[in-house]
């Protein structure tokens, strides 16, 4: 399995809604050709990994110039559009909502403040009115990822989680995308950064259930020590994913460990007055191994960074002087042969996946989600009421949560073979 793995693209309003002057374009434009030459090379994408830091201040204009790229992205490399999966960073909260919301203030000051910062978390967030306030801020975002079946809300959705086949043995690779901004920009009525330390998790997002033939991956925008529960989190994820995927820092690094590998990601576009200013982006492959000794994963990639002059982007070299960095991850809960332990989503009456959301992973339920949010917001609505995935206090919710709840409704009922139906009737009549 191949990956690309990108962070902080930091697309600017108003500056991306005019190409032609815009400064960090070409940055883009560079790393698409190299992303496209080296898929060339290695074979086609099987995912896009989107750390965050998607937009520059959580506008909406930002992120329809980012979906296109994103897809122009995704039609170079030979990928999927519905193996882009996507995560918040900082700049995806759109700060101003926060400094005029304040019951957006009132919540993440009591998550703050609490003495058990994890009971306040679940209070608030499992709130119907808290919970919506601690989200209002994600708004554009979380309209730009519902595509993407990696939108968040709430009671029960604080991050997401999907399954893609590793190979044809039945093992399953689960992408995690944490959401690390709930409390992103809480100083902001005061003028102040998000600092290391001042953000929170918690057990609510690391659950990361190690269960059989299930490969943990895990995408969070910023690494362990921007929490303050950072210890625990990082000791978490190392226990539990053998694969972990961090933005923020705009600092490109691997680090190896016989049960993990961790990759930063640096950044896409990084601001210009950077003092190290470097622009990256990660490709990495996946293959599973066996020996007498056990279960592995095998991970080969290739850390590629930009070059001024000429401009281009170069792999970055390990301590052997080799282009790709090899490593070995020692894997515990592999039994092969096996059966995939999350059914496929079925296309007829048959049993209810064991994880109805990580089912919904299967490639061609992540399409059929792409050509829903492609309808118009009327024939969206038609076809929710027609197979009855909604329902009647669900109307007045955001469109990210109220279709995503009905998106996941069809998977459950067994009912994505009726959705494509309708879908399509819809899409001939244009």
């Amino acid at each position: 399995m191949l990956i690309l793995h990108l962070s902080d693209i930091h697309f600017r309003y108003p500056a991306c809604a005019s190409p032609d002057t815009d400064p960090e374009k070409p940055y883009r434009t560079r790393l698409l050709q190299d992303a496209r030459a080296r898929v060339a090379a290695l074979g086609p994408l099987d995912a896009i990994l989107v750390g965050g830091d998607v937009a520059y201040s959580g506008r909406p204009e930002e992120y329809e110039a980012a979906r296109n790229w994103l897809h122009e992205l995704a039609e170079a490399c030979k990928c999927s559009r519905a193996r882009i999966y996507v995560i918040p960073g900082n700049h995806d909260v759109d700060w101003n909502t926060i400094k005029a919301n304040i019951p957006v203030q009132n919540a993440q000051r009591a998550i703050i403040h609490a003495a058990d910062k994890e009971k306040e978390l679940r209070r608030q967030f499992e709130h119907s009115v808290a919970g919506a306030s601690l989200l209002a801020p994600l708004t554009a975002y979380n309209d730009f990822a519902a595509p993407f079946s990696c939108q968040v809300f709430t009671p029960d959705k604080l991050y997401w989680h999907q399954d893609i086949p590793l190979d044809q043995s039945g093992v399953v690779l689960r992408i995690f995308g944490l959401t690390s901004t709930i409390l992103s920009g809480a100083g902001a009525p005061e003028g102040k950064e998000d600092v290391p330390n001042g953000l929170y998790l918690s057990p609510m997002q690391t659950v990361l259930n190690p269960v059989d033939n299930v490969i943990n991956l895990v995408m969070c925008h910023h690494p362990p020590d921007w929490f303050s529960d950072g210890d625990k989190v990082a000791d978490t994820i190392k226990a539990r994913a053998s694969i972990h995927a961090f933005g923020h820092k705009h600092r490109q690094r691997i680090d190896r460990d016989p049960s993990y590998v961790s990759f930063s990601a640096g950044a896409v576009n990084p601001d210009r007055n950077e003092k190290e200013w470097s622009p990256g982006y990660n490709i990495f492959r996946l293959t599973l191994g066996n020996t007498e000794k056990g279960h592995h994963l095998d991970v080969e990639a290739h850390l590629l960074a930009y070059q001024a002059n000429p401009e281009m982007f170069l792999p970055m070299r390990d301590s052997d002087g080799s282009d790709v960095f090899e490593h070995r991850v020692r894997l515990r809960n592999i039994s092969l042969p096996a059966k995939p332990t999350i059914t496929p989503v079925p296309t007829g009456v048959s049993p209810q996946p064991v994880d109805a959301e990580a089912a919904m992973g299967e490639e061609r339920a992540r399409n059929i989600v792409l050509r829903f949010w492609d309808l118009t917001m009327s024939d969206r609505r038609e076809i929710s009421q027609k197979l009855n995935l909604l329902e009647p206090d669900e109307m007045g919710l955001p469109q990210s949560e109220r279709y995503g709840r009905a998106l996941l409704r069809a998977g459950q009922r067994n009912l994505l073979d009726d959705l494509a139906n309708e879908i399509e009737k819809r899409e001939k009549r244009k």
